[in-house]
């Protein structure tokens, strides 16, 4: 596929300037960002720091009373206006993408983009009809509850789906009437740099959106510590999320934490087996499983558990991989060498652990961080089947009944998400029920909607979750306001 000619004009800057107060900001801190397919540079960033964070901070600040002061339809219309600058350079925006990440250019085609900006529109209307006083029946009181917004708000933002998180964490704190400061992660930042731009393109005033490239000890302790951010969202890991959190504390200012996982896929006797080995095959392959819900975890029961295990295999052996901009591909690259080489040593400690491997793990395609899917099995206290992997790699266990598949599930103390595969609906929503987790999916992996709740409990998270109502009134503050009779 040949690079468009705007996507190279983009990649040809040295470097690609932070945004700061609708301003291209510059540094000699430049850093070098790679194409996974090849290990090549595909362009150079400036990067940020302590300095840079107070610019973007300020200027957020500066800019929100203006920003939160608007009439809600207008700013609405504003943000339509760059949700159309970004269809416009749809294409534009999946081959950044696909370029950074790694991933199919289908996957970034078909879904990344328009799914993000579908995100961004649907906020936006949201917050037309969005309820911003709530009267209270009280005797002898005259009260309601009027919601506004809360000024600055911080994003740190992990590399796995940049463009996706970039949507579903701004926009609705956006549409809310906040104020923004992203760190995108250092390893893939250039499509919410492009984004950004295209921002200030559509009419989105200076200093609203504000976006620093830099590291999480620099710019992203920067960003948590800044005295002008009045809440914080933080997506990764659950190591680096506790930092972010324990920081927040301090300050108390209000943290939304969407964390890993170490997702589990229950398959029982009754369910279509084929279609489950399928479509988990296509889990853990997509985005070359790098996804924080993704279903690792496969707890088969005893009786089809052969028959599985080959119809999972097989779909695995069948996958495409190739480079992303290739159409034909169907799993690219991991997004680093470091990447490859933690999933990769995953694999070793598994057997050394003691799994028996199903389907062999081998780089590929090198110079690029390529791997091939593979599946190890054996007991639950195996490392492979606690600790999350992010790479395209499942652990499969045998279960005998329901509470032993519970206590499976339960061992390990992530929450994200889940799903439950068998033809008996009435089992399926009664196990689901039992499972300590933020999302339960029946008969499929990895199910997202506007409108549909997502978000993690225990390790995988806290503060709310994202892509429904709930997560746009998440960045409103409730403010009591009564009168005595």
């Amino acid at each position: 596929m040949n690079i468009l000619p705007q996507v190279s004009a983009f990649l040809s800057q040295h470097p690609i300037p932070n945004l700061i107060d609708g301003r291209d900001v510059s540094s000699p801190n430049v850093k070098p960002v790679f194409n996974p397919a090849d290990a090549s540079i595909l362009t150079h960033v400036t990067w940020g720091g302590e300095k840079e964070i107070d610019l973007a901070a300020d200027a957020a600040k500066r800019a929100f009373p203006v920003w939160a002061s608007m009439p809600v339809a207008e700013r609405a219309a504003l943000l339509h206006r760059w949700a159309d600058a970004m269809e416009k350079n749809a294409f534009a925006l999946a081959q950044i993408e696909t370029l950074d990440v790694g991933k199919a250019i289908s996957a970034s085609e078909a879904f990344d983009i328009p799914f993000g900006i579908e995100g961004l529109r649907y906020f936006a209307n949201l917050s037309v009809n969005a309820s911003y006083d709530t009267p209270l029946a009280l005797r002898h009181i005259e009260a309601r509850v009027h919601r506004s917004p809360f000024g600055v708000c911080g994003f740190i933002f992990p590399w796995n789906f940049p463009f996706d998180l970039l949507m579903w964490g701004v926009t609705p704190a956006l549409a809310a009437g906040n104020t923004v400061v992203v760190k995108p992660s250092e390893v893939t930042p250039l499509s919410t740099l492009f984004a950004a731009k295209l921002a200030l393109e559509a009419g989105i005033p200076p200093g609203v959106i504000n976006v620093v490239v830099g590291n999480g000890p620099g710019a992203g302790a920067a960003l948590t510590a800044h005295p002008a951010i009045r809440r914080m969202s933080f997506t990764g890991s659950p190591e680096a999320g506790a930092i972010v959190g324990e920081a927040c504390g301090r300050r108390i200012i209000p943290c939304k934490l969407e964390l890993g996982g170490k997702g589990a896929a229950v398959v029982f006797a009754d369910a279509d087996v084929e279609a489950a080995g399928t479509k988990l095959a296509a889990a853990i392959t997509l985005n070359t499983g790098q996804v924080c819900c993704t279903a690792t975890r496969w707890i088969v029961q005893e009786s089809i558990y052969d028959q599985f295990v080959e119809s999972a295999r097989a779909a695995l052996q069948a996958t495409k991989i190739g480079i992303g901009l290739d159409r034909e591909t169907q799993m690219g690259p991991l997004v680093s060498e470091t990447q490859r080489e933690r999933v990769l040593s995953y694999y070793e400690r598994g057997i050394a652990n003691g799994a028996r491997p199903v389907l062999a793990a081998a780089k590929s395609l090198e110079p690029g961080y390529f791997v091939h899917p593979w599946l190890l099995e054996g007991d639950p206290d195996n490392v492979c089947f606690r600790e999350e992997i992010f790479g395209p790699a499942a652990f499969l266990t045998k279960f005998r009944d329901e509470s032993a598949a519970i206590e499976m599930i339960h061992s390990v103390d992530y929450g994200l998400a889940n799903s439950v595969w068998t033809s008996d609906l009435a089992k399926a929503n009664r196990f689901a029920e039992d499972m300590l987790v933020g999302n339960t999916w029946i008969n499929a992996h990895n199910v997202f909607a506007y409108g549909l709740p997502y978000g993690g409990i225990n390790r995988s998270g806290m503060g709310g979750g994202v892509n429904s109502p709930a997560t746009f009134y998440d960045y409103l503050r409730d403010h009591t306001i009564a009168r005595p009779l």
